[in-house]
This record gives C-alpha cells, sequence and structure tokens, in this order.
C-alpha cells in the first residue's frame, strides 16, 4: 500500500515529467519546421504563413530569435485570451461546451476541495482508530473516514458534507444546464445557413413494386409535404467503391513515395515485394509496379461506379429529403408520417461531414438484432475485463510482485524501487491496459449501425464510461481492497468481513491518486506535446511531400476524442464525489487536472484541433446524466459505508439524498433536455422569415443540390441531379400533377401492398 513518501516520489515524478513535456512543446512549437504541427488550423484556413521563407538556409528550421526564447511560456496566457463568443465562431459551440466540462469541474470541487481541508481533515486526523486495528493502512489513511471510531458523534461532519456536496453540485449542474441550453439555442439562431437545417433523413421506406426508391420519396412528400417540400438525394450502397477509392489514394501515395526516392538518387532504381507488407513475394520494379496496381484499381473503381449508379439493387431504402424552409424541416422531422409507425421514420439529418456514410446501407430491420449483438458481447468484454484489472491489482502492491517474481524481491525492497512501485506502477499498469479499449468500442458502436461520427461518439463514451466505473473503478476498489486484506480476512470471523471491507474500501484512494498523476497530470501534458504527430508529420515531409497541397495533407491536426476524453473527465468527476466526504486528500490532485487540462485543450481547440462536425453541444444531456449518476453513487456508498460505522442514525438523513438528487436529474431533464433534442418551430419560422427578407432570391435549391451526395461521387462528372423535384417555377401558383407509375385513378396514389401505411385512399372518378 502505498505511503505518503510513496505518494510523493509519484508525485515528483509526474511534475518533473509533465514539466518536461510542457518545456519541450514550448521549444518545439518556436521552431519554423513544427510550425505546421503546432498551429495545423490556421494553416487550414489560410490564416498562417511560414514564418520564414527568406534568409539563411538554416532559419528556414531553427528559431535564431533569441528574444522569442524569453517569452517561451506565453502560450498559457494566450490561450486564455480569446472570449467565449469568438472562440465560438472560431472552433464551433462543440469544442467550447466540451472546455466547459473542465471549467463545471473546477466550480465544483474548488469549493468542496477547501470545505473538506478545513472540515473533514482534522476531524479524521484526530483520531487513533487504525493504530489499533490489524488492517493494512499507511499514513494517507489516516486522513480519511477509516480513522473515525465506529459508534462516533463525528460522523455528522461527514454526513453534513454529503449535504453540502450535494446541494452545491446540484447548483453548479443546473446552472451550467441553463447556461449551455441558451448558449446552443443563440448558436442555432444565429448559425449560418447549413444544408442540414433544411434536411431530413428518412429511413425504412417501403419498397413498391411501382415505383423505384427515388420515384417512391417524391411522390410520398410532394403528397404529404406539398407546400414544403423541395428536393430528396437518396442514399447508395457505395462502400465497396468508397474501398476501392481509398485503396487507390494508398497506392498512390507508395507511388509518390517511390518517385520521389528515385529523383533524389536516379542512379539505382527503388524495387519492392509483391507479398504481405511488402516483405515477402517477388522483387519487383517499385515505380511500375504501383503504376500497374493504380491502373488495375482504376478499372474496377470504373466498373463498380457504373454498377452503382445503374444498379436498382444499389438503392438504400433511405433517403435525404430537403424541404424550402426550416419550420417544414423541423415538422417533418419531429413527427410520425403515416399511421404505421416502423415505416417513413424521419429524424434530422446530420450535418455532411457529419454522416457516417458506411452505416446508411445497413437495413433498417436489422439493427435492433445487431444491437442485442452487441449488448450481449459488451456485458462480456466487461466481465471478462475483471480478470485482468485483478491481476494489475494483484501486481500493484509489493506481496503481489514478490510472490509472483520471488527473485525480484531483494530489488523491490529498495526504498526508491518501493516507492516507485507502489506510487507510480499501479497507475500506469492501468493506462497501459486501457490503450485499446476506446478502438474496440468505437467498432461495437460502428457494428450497430449508429449514421452519423456524432453519435457513434456518443454511443462509444456511454460504453467507456459504463466500462471505467465497473472495471475500474468498483473493480479496482473490490479486488485491490480484498487482495490487500487477504490476510486479515482469512483470521476473522464472517460477521467481521462488512466491517472490514467498510474501512479498507477508503484506502484505495491511494490507487487513484496513482492513477490521476499518471493519466491526468502526464497524460494531459503529453497531449499537447503531440509526438506521434511530430514524428509522422516529418517523416512524411521527408518521404511523400513534393507540393503544397501534399505538406496540407501531411499535417494531423485532430479533433476531440470524445468517445475517450469524456469518459475519462467522468472517471475523476466520480472520484472526486465518491471520495469528497470519505478520503478528501484525493481532491487536490483532481483539481490540478481540471485546471491543466482546461488550459491545454483552450489551446488545442483553439490552434490544432480541426473538429470533424458540429453537432450544437448535443452531448451536454449525457454529461450531466453521467455527473447526476457519479453524485448518487457516491450517496449510496457513503450510506453503505456509514452503515458499517454503527452509525444507524444517518440511514434516514442520507437515504434522502439520492431521492432528491433523481428528483433533480427528471426536473432539469424535462426543463432543459428539449432544447437538444427538438428544434423550436418559432426559432425556425423566425429565421425563416428573416433569411427571405435578407435574400429574397437565394437559390435554395442549387445550395443543397449535392449537399448528400455519397462523397466518392462528388467532383467531376459524377454529382447526379436527376431526383430533383418539379420545377420551381410557378410552384405555388399551379396545381402540381404528382408524378406517379401506379394505376391509380386521377393524381392520388391508391394504396400499395408493399406499403404498410395507410396512405391516402384513391379519390373516385367523377361521373
Amino acid at each position: 500500500m502505498a505511503t505518503i513518501n510513496d505518494i510523493g516520489v509519484s508525485a515528483a515524478f509526474n511534475v518533473l515529467t509533465a514539466i518536461a513535456f510542457l518545456l519541450a512543446f514550448a521549444f518545439l512549437r518556436l521552431q519554423p519546421i513544427n510550425d505546421r504541427v503546432y498551429f495545423p488550423k490556421w494553416y487550414l484556413r489560410g490564416m498562417r504563413d511560414n514564418p520564414i521563407t527568406s534568409g539563411a538556409a538554416v532559419q528556414k528550421f531553427v528559431n535564431l530569435d533569441a528574444r522569442s526564447y524569453l517569452k517561451f511560456l506565453n502560450w498559457m496566457p494566450a490561450a486564455l485570451k480569446m472570449p467565449q463568443d469568438e472562440l465560438i465562431n472560431h472552433a464551433g459551440l462543440d469544442s467550447v461546451v466540451y472546455l466547459r466540462i473542465y471549467l463545471t469541474g473546477l466550480k465544483i470541487f474548488v469549493p468542496i476541495t477547501v470545505l473538506a481541508f478545513i472540515v473533514l481533515v482534522p476531524v479524521n486526523w484526530t483520531n487513533d482508530t487504525l493504530e489499533s486495528m490489524t488492517v493494512v493502512h499507511s499514513d494517507i489513511d489516516k486522513l480519511s473516514i477509516s480513522n473515525i471510531p465506529t459508534g462516533s458523534k463525528r460522523f455528522i461532519a461527514h454526513l453534513a458534507m454529503a449535504y453540502a456536496i450535494t446541494f452545491w453540485t446540484c447548483y453548479v449542474l443546473r446552472r451550467e444546464y441553463q447556461i449551455i441550453a441558451d448558449m446552443r439555442l443563440r448558436f442555432l439562431a444565429s448559425e449560418k445557413r447549413r444544408p442540414d437545417q433544411f434536411t431530413v433523413l428518412v429511413r425504412n421506406i417501403p419498397q413498391d413494386p411501382d415505383e423505384s426508391i427515388s420515384e417512391l420519396v417524391e411522390h410520398f412528400f410532394l403528397v404529404n409535404h406539398p407546400d414544403h417540400y423541395l428536393r430528396h438525394q437518396v442514399v447508395y450502397n457505395a462502400n465497396k467503391l468508397a474501398d476501392l477509392v481509398e485503396k487507390k489514394k494508398k497506392m498512390q501515395n507508395w507511388l509518390d513515395y517511390y518517385r520521389l526516392k528515385y529523383e533524389r538518387n536516379p542512379s539505382k532504381r527503388p524495387t519492392t515485394k509483391t507479398g504481405f507488407l511488402g516483405c515477402f513475394g517477388s522483387n519487383v520494379d517499385a515505380i511500375d509496379y504501383y503504376k500497374s496496381e493504380i491502373e488495375k484499381i482504376g478499372k474496377e473503381e470504373t466498373e463498380e461506379r457504373k454498377k452503382v449508379m445503374k444498379d436498382p439493387n444499389s438503392v438504400v431504402p433511405a433517403a435525404f429529403v430537403s424541404f424550402r424552409s426550416r419550420w417544414g424541416a423541423a415538422v417533418c422531422a419531429q413527427t410520425q408520417q403515416t399511421s404505421n409507425p416502423t415505416v417513413w421514420l424521419t429524424e434530422w439529418a446530420p450535418e455532411p461531414r457529419d454522416v457516417y456514410w458506411n452505416n446508411l446501407s445497413i437495413p433498417f430491420v436489422s439493427l435492433t438484432v445487431r444491437r442485442l449483438i452487441i449488448a450481449v458481447a459488451f456485458f462480456f468484454l466487461n466481465f471478462f475485463y475483471v480478470i485482468p484489472i485483478a491481476f494489475v491489482q494483484s501486481l500493484a502492491n509489493l506481496e503481489g510482485i514478490e510472490k509472483a517474481l520471488p527473485f525480484l524481491k531483494p530489488l523491490v525492497e529498495l526504498p526508491m524501487i518501493k516507492s516507485f512501485i507502489q506510487g507510480f506502477l499501479p497507475g500506469i499498469a492501468l493506462k497501459i491496459f486501457l490503450i485499446v479499449l476506446p478502438t474496440i468500442l468505437m467498432f461495437m458502436s460502428k457494428f450497430e449501425g449508429l449514421i452519423s461520427q456524432s453519435s457513434l461518439e456518443r454511443r462509444s463514451a456511454s460504453k467507456y464510461y459504463i466500462f471505467l466505473f465497473f472495471n475500474v473503478f468498483l473493480g479496482s476498489v473490490i479486488t485491490g481492497s480484498a487482495l490487500e486484506q487477504l490476510k486479515t480476512y482469512l483470521h476473522k470471523s464472517a460477521n467481521d468481513i462488512p466491517r472490514i471491507v467498510g474501512v479498507s474500501i477508503p484506502m484505495k484512494a491511494t490507487f487513484f491518486i496513482t492513477y490521476v498523476m499518471v493519466d491526468g497530470w502526464t497524460g494531459v501534458a503529453g497531449e499537447i506535446l503531440r509526438l506521434k504527430p511530430l514524428i509522422f508529420y516529418h517523416l512524411k515531409n521527408f518521404f511523400l511531400v513534393k507540393t503544397e497541397k501534399d505538406r496540407e495533407e501531411a499535417m494531423d491536426p485532430g479533433s476531440i476524442c470524445f468517445d475517450s476524453c469524456e469518459p475519462r473527465i467522468q472517471l475523476y468527476f466520480l472520484l472526486g464525489l465518491v471520495y469528497a466526504a470519505v478520503t478528501p486528500f484525493i481532491l487536490p490532485f483532481i483539481l490540478v487536472f481540471f485546471g491543466l487540462a482546461y488550459v491545454v485543450y483552450r489551446h488545442q481547440i483553439i490552434n490544432v484541433y480541426n473538429q470533424q462536425y458540429e453537432s450544437g453541444a448535443q452531448f451536454w444531456p449525457s454529461v450531466h446524466g453521467r455527473i447526476i449518476t457519479a453524485l448518487i453513487v457516491s450517496q449510496l456508498l457513503l450510506l453503505g459505508l456509514l452503515s458499517t460505522k454503527d452509525f444507524e442514525e444517518s440511514t434516514p438523513a442520507l437515504i434522502v439524498l439520492p431521492v432528491l438528487t433523481f428528483w433533480f436529474y427528471k426536473y432539469c431533464k424535462h426543463r432543459y433536455e428539449p432544447a437538444f433534442v427538438r428544434n423550436p418551430l418559432q426559432e425556425a419560422m423566425r429565421k425563416d422569415t428573416l433569411e427571405r427578407a435578407r435574400e429574397p432570391n437565394f437559390d435554395l435549391r442549387t445550395y443543397l443540390a449535392n449537399s448528400y451526395l455519397h462523397p466518392v461521387f462528388k467532383g467531376g462528372d459524377h454529382d447526379d441531379d436527376r431526383y430533383s423535384a418539379v420545377d420551381e417555377d410557378g410552384w405555388m401558383e399551379e396545381e402540381v400533377i404528382v408524378p406517379t407509375k401506379r394505376h391509380s385513378r386521377r393524381t392520388t396514389p391508391a394504396q400499395s401492398k408493399y406499403d404498410g401505411s395507410d396512405g391516402l385512399s384513391s379519390v373516385p372518378e367523377k361521373s
């Protein structure tokens, strides 16, 4: 078990590592050769040029201005200077609200930390309960609730602290929810025209023997939305074509690499092997080989493109339908289209760059089965991950290492090595173990069939949070405490075990302190250094780059990885709220994380990240819900802990808190969440009216023409506008003859036997 000395060694190591990363970043960002690595966002927007384009050759690589090194830390105040409104215009609302998660952490935990150290630390410290018990403990544990004797009236302080934490956290969360809901509504009201504001995604379109999907969609919306329907774009299953385009692009990169290599050394033609990873097979001329491969893939691409465009089976029963106004789109997206609720399903279309095209081709009827499969798989992933978590915990203490590797006992007993193992090894072991998990969870979410990048990241974040809660938090607490106190358990009666567990659980705070320092301090400092993008950029720049366009493509600005970053933040909320009234010594470490992360990620959002989509902060209800979950868990754990301390008087008082917190959650859900789910018709009409007054002749049809065409068809001669609606000229004045291939009377179609909806009945002919 880690002592104060062990925590001190770990803190010193992580602080020095973090400072080294920050100093390395401060130095590297000043070098002209690295400018595109640390400021790619400005280059992509055309607002920044190479800092030095003339002068001595060495100046193009190294900054020789000594004065600039005196201000090497000016990136910190610069990151905090940009006002919030300007930051929204620069980076989008998603990025700004993501930063507010860190601010929310600071707002919640700064007062709680001060109050806990003023009230609880003296109450816990001025006891000698642990000295008289046989459980394994350290000096840090004397600052925890475990040092209070059973039945003591001092638990009233912890009870009062639980109420203070609950009311303060709820106050901050309600205020943040109100602020962010207002920010979202203002953002949507002031936002520039975007295709997704006028477009609805329609899924599960019923098959009809008389009409194609395109004709059926046009017919349905001309009949049911005659005053607002504008045009539509059917969805093609172009996944195979997209794979060929991507494969061709990779081959082109290799061809560029070998051409550049040959230009640098014309005396020798480059060669490659045709087998796996270029390591096996026959040796051939690399340039000729990749030319032939590109030509072969190009022919396959052409054939596949023709097949997709001509084959009716390549059209998916889904379409992006655009309307003449935001009001018309809002009505369609937020209402049921037919009496059969399983067909003609409508939802707001993601913005074009947010669409995950691969999943649009998945049959809608298979989504339920896919989600069931993933639910079962996720359960077993959680279940079996408990085994390696327990193994990590067994090696995260000296006895476990000495038992597994007895020959290391003399080395492990050295004071410095001992402090390093107990203060640093547990945190780094857990972090290494979780590296591949976000990739696995993202694969699961993609298999479920979600159709936008934002929804994929939100679903993956939910899975990751559940995993961290059960395996990292509960798993580490239960398995770690059980392994550390195993000897004590064996010599006690069964009636005493719950009490020993109640004493032992607060002691796992030392393990989480080491994890916070490794992941929260060193990890965040490593994020700003961008070591991996730095190395890859220079490798690409040396081997592949020939033009400025190539150099732009070599930049890797990245984006906020919401699916992996947000759940990790939530783990810190969970640890802070759970241990605030139990072991408050962990709180300063969490505060350092929130403060450092806010500055670092604000800098990255301003200068580096190029966000792939803009959802208008739709993720905030999930963030709010997870913090509420952490608060309720902290209340229940404190209730269980005090019940083992013979302080039964606390039960009626504490049982009220989860009830009040859940009521608060339901209040916020009904009061604020609709702003994140539905678009108000009043706001849509207001914005439509303003735009018609300002731009009465704006050609919306042309603006939306190919917004939702699959990316592989965009550019060149592949744009397909065959499915536009009828001509706008005279639209409002003349009667619209609805085109249909069905044999129904007059202009209204008869119900198709393949259509599950109760459509309009045919109008009888005049006698």
